[in-house]
Parts: C-alpha cells; structure tokens; sequence
C-alpha cells in the first residue's frame, strides 16, 4: 500500500516563501515522476510542477522562476520551493506521483495526497 503525504502549506503575505513536502510510504514500489498539482477556488486542478525519475523538470509558465521542484529518492520525498508568492497562487496543493509497484506482478500505478492549502494575502 502506498501513501501520500503532504505538509508545508500555511498563510504568508504576497512576496513571501513556502516549501511543501511530499513523501510517499509505504514499501515494495519505485517512484517513477513526482509532481504537484494545485485547484483554487471554483477552478480546475492545473499541473504546477513535474520531475522525473532523472530529474527532469517541468514548470507550468505561471510559475517558471519562482517555484522549485526538487526530489530526494532515497527518501521517496518530493519538495516544491516557492518564493515570491502571489494571491493568485492561493489554492490547495496536491501531490502526484507515479510508481512502479510490486502486488504479485510489477505495475504501474499513481497516487495522490489528501492536498495542503496554500494561501498567499495581498
């Protein structure tokens, strides 16, 4: 079984930093790409962030030098950095990730978190 958890969120003023954490636990599976999604209010779910298994990254244009995805893999732990943030930023925070997980044959699967909400005041 394979869990998602998320932390980091909270309230900051519009300019100010965040770091978001994402672990995922759990044993028999790899962690393929991790990413981060995030929903506002009244809004669909958008893609924020993605990395890959090498580390690969890729950033929705909204976000692009301000945010920072980062992974440990040998904690199976994703981390969004995001600094100088703005109202608009303001959304719950979801992680994805994609895994390779072992249930009497290998498989792919994904998974989410429970979201972490993260709001930005002018």
């Amino acid at each position: 079984q394979v869990k998602v958890v998320e932390s980091g969120g909270g309230l900051v003023q519009a300019g100010g930093s965040l770091r978001l954490s994402c672990a995922a636990r759990g044993s028999g599976f790899w962690v393929n790409a991790m990413a981060w999604y995030r929903q506002p209010q009244g809004n669909q779910r958008e893609l924020v962030a993605h990395i890959d298994s090498n580390g690969n990254t890729k950033y929705a244009d909204s976000v692009k030098g301000r945010f920072t995805i980062s992974r440990d893999n040998t904690k199976k732990t994703a981390f969004l950095q995001m600094n100088s943030l703005k109202p608009e930023d303001t959304a719950i925070y979801y992680c994805h990730i994609e895994v390779a997980q072992y249930s009497g044959d290998w498989g792919n699967y994904d998974y989410w978190g429970q979201g972490t909400q993260v709001t930005a005041s002018s």
